[in-house]
């Protein structure tokens, strides 16, 4: 083997790689045209085509769809598209699953008779089309309704029934063995299916052949299916609707109205949908007369996909957006806004102004949720029977929307927003009246949107959600403190009221109802009877009809019951309207008497005041929460605990200081003279850096490098910042942070500060350049610097890569196996073409 490999050969490698790398630019570029160009693009030419309105559209589809204009913008709206259709496709095939598997409601099947077979059995294959194989028993009648159990149950009922059967005319039985040989067929057919064939294909198709990543053209006909199904997508599920809902608003005259709303397109298609949902069952009715089974079932189907989609838009949509509009309404007086200004906001951006709205619901509907499931764990099961458990297993809120009849969603929507409603102007619009009237001059908060001072606004209130929050979530305990609260009240209020064991329980039946409870679990598997195949169906039937709430505990009913309940939820009522008024005056006043000493009378904005004080008034709580633990443990273990936590709190300031500090200004300051300086300040004027500005955005940018960090390869930075976050604040290791972590980064950061500038203002002028030019490379030292550092990296990168290339032509020419074959040139084998070759070298 040569020492070194010969030019040709080395040539000769490159080429082949070259060529390898081409043919693979090749076919990649072909896949990213036509997954990220060709499928979106054709997707918004054909969604803006349909949507036209005109014949010449049409005609001009094909032409419109080569057409290079708007490429950008086609292609971005047409991705929006396709990730509609796409999400609108998995619904669907999610929303089958979840009625084959939890059964169809009673209505699509209670007509629905069981035909007879040769035998004078009820044909089970019927239950396949009632739903699914799963649902059928072999030895007894489907059991898909609650008439279906009874007659199942009740043998003289079967009797009256076949001799109803028998009495009818020979034509309608025919029909019927007809119905049930097409039923057997398809219930042969469900039953051959073998899912491991379909495992087998699906292990076949993955992600890289379907997308062409494998190196195929294979994908080329997966696209063609995908633009046929956006466009299928597109006619169904978005032309139909909305020509339908403009047609109705047209004719009914409200087309105004609809225009003034700024939002045409959407409660246009949501009426076109609301119409063809009453249109279905209308039809579903006269199907029913007529005994179309088959046509009924499929108009029943197709109801239930458009009352699914409807409600998931009114629960996931609309009932946010008005809690989030109730919300804004009832705290315009703490802003000092007026509804005229809501309303000008709205003409000005009616888009954000609605997503902003539905996002601040949203986050108030989680927020109640999450304090309803904290009361769960306080109160005994069963005071909240009238509220869904959203922890429980059984809960299904799909099934619900199947299921349950539209008027009672329509009830359950009604009372949720009078709920929410009540709640908001018990928390928020009485808490604002009573302190208007005893501080007038405490409100209005001062929310300034836009400032002309030099910090930056919105770098604080990102520093404010990114930095201060999280670690007031994470590390205050406070769902402990908000849980130990409720517990103290609910004590409180029971022992004043006599309503402890309604409330919390009695502790002996609490414990008997424990040991009872895995014994009545036992006996009830024991007496459940084994049916094949009765799955989802079956427990989704009994969740809807249970009599009673589940995980019930029994209690001791005082005297004069309603009106104790009474004076409780006026007593509930008076306790979260004084939390309210401490929540809303507490911790603004603390964070304005704070930022006085720092600001003096300058306002600010209250986000910061606010965030400020709850900070202090959370360090407060939790002082004093250690302070009363350590109380029973002694004086003396006091003092060394004392002594343990203010070392403990100096090292943690020093490493705040450099960590949270220095390396987060250092960090934005060459941020600022890297990227932002060049692109914002012209050469002929001059920078202004703002220190604090320039800190805020170095936190963030600090968080964003250390979840890079910790999430790429290992190196020793993350080694590092691991093994500090492994060790936590109470085992804080001060050498070992500055020496592995704050020193070096602070050295970088120094370096790339310092260098540049000593250069610039240093070097530069000993050279005898004009000013113009010195000015030019001050200005722009610090971008050519990050230019050159970026080549080297790249330019290291390709030399290892150019090893690796060199190591793999060298082995792929000589190295056979393990072995490496002898190397002898072509004079050499003239000279020695007599002499025999002599043996391969290990």
């Amino acid at each position: 083997m040569p020492s070194r490999l010969p030019i040709q050969d080395i040539f000769a490698g490159l080429v082949t790689s070259i060529g390898t790398a081409i043919r693979y630019w090749f076919h990649y570029t072909l896949v990213a045209f036509a997954w990220l160009g060709v499928v979106p693009l054709t997707a918004c030419r054909i969604y803006k085509c349909l949507f036209t309105g005109s014949v010449s559209s049409l005609l001009t589809l094909p032409l419109d769809i080569l057409s290079t204009e708007n490429l950008l913008a086609d292609c971005l709206q047409g991705c929006f598209v396709v990730t509609c259709t796409l999400c609108a496709f998995i619904s669907l095939v999610w929303l089958r699953e979840q009625i084959v598997h939890g059964g169809a409601p009673q209505w699509l099947e209670q007509n629905q008779q069981q035909p007879l077979n040769g035998v004078g059995q009820q044909n089970e294959a019927q239950a396949v089309v009632n739903g699914g194989v799963e649902n059928a028993v072999l030895d007894q009648p489907a059991n898909l309704a609650a008439e279906n159990v009874v007659v199942g149950e009740n043998p003289e009922i079967q009797e009256e029934q076949v001799d109803e059967e028998e009495d009818d005319n020979e034509d309608e039985e025919d029909a019927v063995v007809e119905d049930a040989a097409d039923a057997n067929n398809g219930a042969q057919d469900d039953m051959n299916w073998n899912a491991l064939e379909w495992d087998r294909a699906a292990e076949e198709l993955t992600w890289e052949r379907m997308l062409g990543l494998d190196g195929s053209l294979v994908f080329l006909e997966h696209v063609f299916w995908v633009v046929s199904l956006n466009t299928l997508f597109i006619l169904v599920f978005a032309f139909c609707p909305y020509h339908i809902g403009h047609f109705s608003i047209v004719g009914l005259g409200f087309e105004e109205y609809v225009q003034a709303s700024h939002f045409e397109g959407l409660i246009t298609t949501i009426v076109g949908y609301v119409l063809l949902a009453v249109t279905l069952i209308v039809c579903h009715g006269l199907a029913a007369l007529v005994k179309f089974q088959r046509s009924r079932r499929l108009l029943g189907v197709c109801y239930i996909v458009v009352k699914v989609s409807l409600l998931v838009v009114v629960e996931i949509g609309v009932f946010p957006l008005i809690c989030g509009w109730w919300l804004d309404i009832c705290s315009l007086e703490m802003f000092d806004a007026t509804l005229k200004d809501r309303e000008l906001s709205f003409q000005s951006a009616p888009g954000t102004t609605m997503f902003l709205h539905w996002l601040v619901g949203m986050v108030y509907v989680f927020y109640f949720a999450s304090f309803i499931l904290l009361l769960r764990e306080v109160l005994r099961p069963g005071v909240l029977w009238f509220l869904r458990n959203l922890n429980d297993p059984d809960f299904n809120p799909v099934q619900e929307m199947i299921h349950l009849p539209i008027y009672r969603h329509l009830r359950r929507f009604i009372l949720s927003v009078i709920v929410f409603g009540s709640i908001v102007l018990l928390m928020l619009w009485l808490p604002i009246r009573i302190i208007k009237y005893l501080l007038p001059n405490f409100l209005p908060y001062n929310v300034m949107l836009y400032s002309d001072a030099p910090v930056s606004e919105l770098s604080l209130e990102l520093l404010l959600l990114q930095v201060v929050l999280p670690a007031l979530l994470e590390q205050g305990h406070t769902r402990q403190w908000l849980k130990g609260l409720v517990r103290a009240w609910t004590v409180t209020a029971g022992y004043l009221l006599d309503l402890h064991s309604y409330l919390l329980g009695d502790q002996e039946e609490n414990e008997n109802n424990a040991n009872q409870q895995p014994n009545n679990q036992h006996a009830r598997n024991n007496n459940a009877i084994p049916v094949v195949g009765e799955g989802l169906h079956a427990a989704h039937q009994a969740i809807l009809q249970q009599g009673g709430p589940v995980g019930f505990q029994p209690y001791r009913r005082p005297l004069k019951f309603p009106l104790r309940i009474f004076l409780l939820i006026v007593f509930m009522c008076i306790t979260l309207l004084i939390a309210s008024l401490i929540c809303l005056t507490l911790p603004v006043f603390v964070g304005r008497w704070l930022m006085s000493f720092w600001t003096g009378t300058a306002k600010i904005h209250e986000l910061y005041t606010a965030a400020c004080g709850l900070y202090v008034c959370w360090l407060s709580i939790r002082a004093v929460t250690v302070l009363v633990a350590w109380m029973p443990q002694g004086r003396r273990v006091i003092f060394q605990k004392v002594k343990e936590w203010s070392l403990m709190i100096m090292k943690t300031l020093i490493v705040a200081i450099l960590l949270a500090g220095v390396v987060p200004l250092l960090l934005g300051l060459l941020f600022e003279l890297v990227i932002v300086a060049p692109l914002r300040v012209p050469l002929d004027q001059t920078p202004l850096f703002y220190p604090w500005q320039d800190w805020a955005l170095g936190v963030l940018h600090a968080k964003i490098i250390a979840a890079v960090t910790l999430m790429g390869p290992q190196w020793w930075l993350k080694t590092v910042i691991e093994q500090v976050y492994a060790n936590g604040i109470r085992n804080i290791d001060l050498h070992f942070i500055i020496r592995k972590l704050a020193a070096p980064v602070i050295s970088v950061l120094l370096l790339s500060l310092c260098v540049p500038y000593i250069i610039a203002s240093g070097v530069v002028p000993l050279l005898g350049v004009t000013a113009e030019m010195q000015n030019l490379v001050q200005r722009r030292i610090y971008p050519f610097l990050l230019m050159v550092v970026v080549l080297m990296g790249i330019l290291s990168f390709q030399v290892r890569q150019f090893k690796r290339l060199y190591e793999h032509i060298k082995n792929d020419k000589y190295l056979v196996g393990q072995r490496l074959v002898n190397y002898e040139r072509k004079s050499g084998k003239q000279g020695t073409s007599t002499t025999p070759p002599q043996s391969s070298q290990e």
